[in-house]
């Protein structure tokens, strides 16, 4: 692989652990809101994830429950309506501090502006979420570019949001890093050529994310939760924190 140029960050599960107690919590405060009497409870929703997209997951599980006028083809008015509550909800749960950035991203973010790293996001999650937590949690690190879930026409596994990544550094796949959490996130990375540090998280480290060049549970932080490593084709330090030198020298 050639030098090192540019990092893409997930987010969902990556840069924030806001699936379960985030985005879960935030579509069924919407659904109360609205009337509905179900919720989404841990499991169900675990399995919903592997559906990329809010507005998908909600057309499939409304289907799947026999709920009528949310069939392919038919008007995604009532759709847009609960999403954009839904990221109302989860907006407000960003700013009120309850989901703290993944362990070691911080850190690892810093060191790959120190080191002169084109920084960006490529996440399924809408724009409004997306720079609630660039824009917020994340103030003091400058990315080159936000793209979000509404902002490509095929979302992952497919590889368009990698490729628009690609095209906006004006870089080679083998020049980028993508950080990503999830099986479809991988493949859609792959499908780029772009190579891939996988984090694992609870909705995640079941599946199969063998396609990664390197499996960690989590960046690790110093003074808190270690980085175990799960997978790497070659020698890569079993330390408590991941660092960007290790990721630089690792794929030199």
């Amino acid at each position: 692989m050639p030098i090192l140029k540019a990092i893409f960050f997930d987010m969902d599960g990556v840069i924030i652990d806001t699936e379960r107690d985030g985005h879960r919590v935030a579509f069924n405060q919407t659904f109360k809101e609205f009337g509905y009497s179900f919720q989404w409870g841990v499991e169900h929703y675990g399995e919903l994830i592997k559906i990329s997209g809010g507005k998908e997951r909600m057309r499939h599980d409304f289907m799947s429950r026999g709920m009528n006028g949310f069939e392919p083809g038919q008007s995604n008015d009532l759709i847009q309506e609960l999403h954009k509550r839904k990221t109302d909800i989860f907006i407000s749960l960003i700013e009120s501090g309850k989901l703290p950035l993944r362990p070691g991203i911080h850190r690892f973010m810093k060191e790959a502006v120190s080191e002169g790293l084109i920084l960006g996001v490529c996440t399924t999650a809408n724009e409004r979420a997306a720079t609630a937590i660039t824009k917020g949690l994340l103030a003091d690190i400058e990315f080159a570019f936000v793209f979000a879930g509404d902002m490509v026409h095929k979302k992952k596994p497919d590889p368009e949001i990698y490729l628009l990544a690609i095209e906006k550094t004006k870089l080679s796949a083998e020049n980028c890093l993508v950080v990503e959490d999830s099986r479809n996130g991988i493949l859609a990375a792959k499908r780029a050529g772009i190579s891939v540090l996988a984090t694992t998280n609870q909705y995640t480290e079941n599946e199969d994310l063998s396609q990664a060049d390197i499996i960690v549970s989590c960046l690790g932080d110093l003074n808190g939760e270690k980085a175990e490593l799960k997978k790497a084709d070659k020698y890569f330090p079993d330390s408590r924190e991941v660092t960007v030198a290790h990721i630089m020298e690792y794929f030199s």
